[in-house]
């Protein structure tokens, strides 16, 4: 039951409209839509997803086509994901707790793994009115059934509460430096753990930035004092490129996490290995030609998924040593429990800002399109201002 073995006959376009694109049933319309995202394959993947799901409710839940989905359908679409029945039809591994991801080819394969969250929700409709507005535009359909929904962009929170504190972040490096290393896959996991915490704390790079970037992307370049300082050019959301500063941390844990490999300490220009590799090709090897192999183009990168497995798994392990010292520990441990990789670009700009960088060099060593998302990390700053305040502006009455 997925988008690319639905029968694109069986999905009719309405009216007589003046349409642009050559599509002639929605399908092959939503297809359209999704071609202008090719070379973005995490916009891609998103915006299939959320297409997809539609669409297959549209034709099974209602028995209609997309294009004839009506205002009141979307309401009912939004009530539908926050619980998708029947499961078994819906949720992948539903009578076995669901969440489990399988291949789109398989037949276990379904477009959901739970109940969207109200924050998934709110981002499912604005991609799908991203969508409609595309195709009302195409000339493919007459109206958007989702622009009576759309409301005010509610003003973002005063401050990042998605974030760690110096202490809790202090936990996770003290975890991190207990991970076994008595086995030759201990020592290739823990040191492939320390370089991508690195890479994600103090390059405040996204999770798929480190999986689209290569470390052929460092270069060394010579400042106007005669300085010689290593960058790291970074592609990333929305097309954009920014430089990060490559500290000498960062050059330091690069090559030492290369040299584990069996590398060379530094990158070669426009070299292809990607910044963070799998486990098993690389372990140990110390020859030339496995130098050559595991730098060639042929060596994938980690997905998302396995990025985001191998963060959530630190960040569990290190709640889980909080929770042994007692019950004192338990609420800063569910903090812990709730964080992903984003969290640590947010502790980096947080801790930045509080450390007295100038935002404005915070903004771009992020990549931030303005300072006014930067200011969101000035966690300390007020609580600081706050605390200055209550004891010395005092009335003393």
């Amino acid at each position: 039951m997925t988008l690319v073995n639905v029968d694109g006959n069986c999905l009719p376009r309405i009216g007589s409209l003046s349409s642009t694109i050559a599509a002639t049933n929605d399908l092959d319309a939503i297809r359209a839509w999704l071609a202008r995202f090719a070379n973005k394959q995490t916009t891609f993947d998103s915006y299939r997803k959320e297409a997809e799901r539609l669409l297959l409710w549209s034709l099974v839940q209602l028995g209609k086509p997309l294009s004839s989905l009506t205002h009141e359908d979307c309401l009912r679409y939004q009530r539908f994901v926050a619980d998708p029945q029947p499961a078994a039809t819906w949720i992948a591994n539903a009578g076995e707790g669901g969440g489990r991801k399988h291949p789109r080819g398989d037949a276990r394969w379904r477009p959901f793994h739970g109940p969207l969250s109200p924050a998934s929700i709110r981002q499912a409709m604005v991609i799908l009115n991203v969508l409609f507005s595309w195709l009302v535009q195409a000339g493919y359909l007459a109206g958007n059934p989702l622009a009576l929904s759309r409301q005010r962009t509610p003003k973002a929170a005063p401050r990042i509460t998605r974030y760690l504190e110096p202490g809790l972040w202090q936990e996770v490096k003290d975890f991190i430096a207990s991970m076994p290393q008595e086995t030759a896959r201990d020592r290739a996991h823990y040191h492939r753990v320390r370089w991508l915490f690195t890479l994600l704390y103090l390059g405040g790079l996204r999770i798929a930035e480190v999986g689209g970037n290569t470390m052929g992307q460092f270069f060394v370049r010579r400042d106007a004092d005669g300085t010689m300082r290593w960058w790291l050019t970074v592609h990333g959301k929305g097309d954009r490129e920014r430089l990060v500063p490559a500290t000498r941390e960062l050059m330091t844990e690069l090559s030492r996490y290369r040299q584990h490999l069996g590398m060379t300490a530094l990158p070669s220009p426009n070299e292809t290995t990607p910044l963070v590799l799998p486990i098993g090709s690389t372990a140990g090897s110390t020859t030339q030609a496995d130098r050559t192999k595991t730098e060639g183009p042929s060596h994938r990168p980690l997905t998302r998924a396995a990025l985001h497995t191998i963060v959530k798994d630190v960040f569990a392990g290190a709640a889980g040593r909080l929770r042994e010292r007692g019950e004192a520990f338990a609420a800063r441990a569910d903090l812990l429990g709730q964080a992903s990789a984003h969290w640590l670009r947010h502790s980096a700009g947080s801790h930045m800002a509080d450390n007295q960088v100038d935002l404005r060099l915070v903004r771009d060593n992020l990549g931030h399109a303005s300072l006014t998302t930067t200011s969101l990390y000035l966690h300390v700053d007020d609580d600081r201002r706050h605390h200055e305040t209550d004891e010395k502006h005092r009335i003393n009455w």
